[in-house]
């Protein structure tokens, strides 16, 4: 599967900073109400909720915000209030985003993306103008340290998954078929391999390359974006020039 997204790279590398930000809880929230809803509120019988609630646990989650959360969305007080939704936008220097939301007011989401997109340079676009550029995928993000790439690449393939990606120096990227993830997920955590994150994503077909001032709006734009409280994962197709990060991030 060709394209490979590296502000996800830049996004795992920036997580300590992403921890302190009292958003994280509420995202984690949001993923398990939504899991607890279409699933039901048992973890061993709902492999959604259970991931959610170990990347929660990972996070340092307090355990009764978790046990709510799962009551709220298995049908309790608050249960039925949020909807999934996706925004397909054009960023600065040409980039394709897909907008993904968790939210119980999609008017004020709506209006509060729009309010990003105008101070940052984007446009929001019709559906089905920018999706046509990704491929839907589970990705599964695992810390190379203590890890023989030939024992993930066995595990990962017996279980399932389509591909390995080696690229990045830290981490190894298992991909699979949406159908195919939770499947591959649990295999992993069955076989004690470490998991730094895990969720179907939508995977650029190719890169555009953004540098120079652009590169520093396209910066300032996902960031704020993911900023809010309603949207749950940013994609892109950006491949972003490492100076303008730089400089961004002194800021």
């Amino acid at each position: 599967m060709s394209g490979h997204n590296k502000w996800s790279q830049i996004k795992r590398k920036k997580a300590v900073t992403d921890r302190n930000r009292g958003r994280l809880f509420t995202r984690f929230i949001r993923e398990i109400m939504i899991a607890a809803r279409e699933g039901g509120g048992d973890p061993v019988g709902n492999p959604r909720l259970r991931f959610a609630v170990e990347q929660a646990r990972k996070n340092s989650m307090p355990a009764d915000n978790i046990k709510r959360a799962i009551a709220r969305g298995a049908g309790g007080e608050g249960g039925a209030a949020l909807v999934e939704g996706a925004y397909e936008i054009y960023g600065p220097g040409g980039v394709a985003i897909i907008v993904e939301t968790a939210t119980d007011n999609k008017n004020r989401t709506i209006g509060e993306i729009r309010h990003v997109l105008s101070k940052y340079g984007g446009n929001l676009g019709e559906s089905g103008s920018v999706s046509w550029m990704f491929t839907k995928a589970g990705t599964i993000v695992v810390p190379r340290a203590g890890l023989e790439e030939d024992r993930l690449l066995e595990l990962a393939l017996d279980a399932g998954a389509e591909d390995l990606r080696t690229d990045d120096p830290e981490f190894f990227e298992v991909r699979t078929a949406p159908s195919d993830f939770d499947k591959v997920r649990d295999a992993l955590v069955t076989a004690n391999i470490a998991i730094e994150e895990a969720k179907v994503s939508m995977i650029a077909e190719n890169l555009v390359a953004v540098a120079g001032s652009d590169a520093a709006k396209l910066v300032h734009l996902i960031e704020a974006l993911e900023d809010n409280d309603d949207v749950q994962n940013v994609f892109s197709n950006a491949d972003i020039d490492e100076t303008a990060l730089a400089i961004t991030n002194d800021e």
